[in-house]
């Protein structure tokens, strides 16, 4: 999600180069969340079988706190003076949301995949915010990156053998 200038001044003891940097970088943990969400809601929508009723369940709770998140990551970017740009829902959060339908293990392995990867960007975020001064983001990276963590388990533990 590019973010290419700051719309607003803010004195913050940030400087105007890293709310900038660290904007761009919520962004994209921001859109990543999104296509979570949806991957989430197309598992939910889709399950089937005997796993039905905890993968029904789990990515309904998963899908619910992203939505929360997606709030919260887009405050924190006009909270650093930017805009959360007005193309948000682009082409590319349905196409990255394709999950392979054709068992459920193979979706919610997919499912897992993509929080492990939110949950590595979510490390990276924090510690850029982190290394500028920045607890605020700092903060939501670490609730990001509990809530990732805590997902990975649980679903790896419904699909265990």
């Amino acid at each position: 999600m590019a973010v290419t200038k700051l719309v607003e001044p803010r004195n913050v003891d940030l400087s105007p180069q890293d709310r900038r940097d660290i904007a761009q970088r919520v962004g994209t943990i921001l859109e990543s969340s999104y296509q979570l969400l949806l991957a989430s809601q197309l598992v939910h929508w889709n399950v089937k079988g005997e796993l039905f009723l905890p993968i029904h369940q789990l990515t309904e709770q998963h899908y619910q706190a992203l939505f929360e998140t997606l709030d919260i990551l887009a405050e924190r970017m006009r909270a650093l003076g930017t805009e959360v740009p007005t193309d948000g829902a682009t082409k590319s959060f349905s196409v990255e949301a394709k999950l392979d339908g054709s068992s459920m293990v193979k979706m919610v392995e997919q499912l897992i995949a993509m929080h492990e990867d939110a949950a590595k960007s979510a490390r990276e975020v924090a510690g850029f915010a982190d290394d500028h001064d920045d607890p605020v983001t700092n903060d939501m990276m670490m609730d990001c990156l509990k809530f990732h963590e805590k997902a990975i388990w649980m679903l790896r533990a419904i699909v265990s053998k």
